[in-house]
């Protein structure tokens, strides 16, 4: 069964699972950020205008970002967050939940999954960007997890997969 829906989606590691946690001057950061900025760039140019995020902290916020940046220079660019409940970033530092409300500001719009925590919440977002999208934009370092779950879950339903490496 392949998915027609004309929007690219994002799945990827929290800082916690990043080799550089939260320090963005790290090199394979910034490398990351390059890779995620060109693969946006790249779908955009295929005719994707949507772009779907999922919200959180790590390669989530990169992505939003990215997709903001190529906004600035594409008017007909949309972003929808995709929050999975409404107290998604409730446990986050300050500053995390600064960037947070500022990038869901950013998007042209948002989708809540549900309104309150239950253990499946980040699966049924992760079900509902990949099940309104063609693509999907995967950071990924091989090991089992939300990330990976997802792109099994997109690979079933027929999505092309742009498989970025965490390094």
């Amino acid at each position: 069964m392949e998915n027609t829906k004309p929007a690219c989606s994002f799945t990827g590691h929290r800082e916690s699972k990043l080799p550089w946690h939260s320090d963005e001057s790290d090199e394979r950061c910034l490398k990351l950020k390059s890779l995620i900025a060109d693969a946006v760039e790249s779908v955009y140019h295929s005719g994707i205008r949507h772009f779907i995020c999922g919200m959180a902290t790590g390669c989530d916020m990169y992505f939003c970002e990215a997709v903001i940046e190529l906004r600035s220079a594409h008017d007909d660019i949309t972003l929808e967050a995709a929050i999975p409940w409404e107290g998604q970033s409730d446990g986050w530092s300050s500053l995390l939940k600064k960037r947070y409300f500022r990038l869901v500001e950013d998007c042209d719009y948002y989708t809540l999954v549900q309104n309150s925590y239950t253990p499946d919440c980040l699966m049924r977002r992760n079900r509902y960007m990949v099940d309104n999208s063609s693509v999907l934009i995967s950071a990924f370092n091989g090991r089992p997890g939300g990330t990976m779950s997802t792109m099994l879950y997109a690979m079933r339903q027929g999505l092309e997969i742009i498989e970025l490496p965490v390094e």
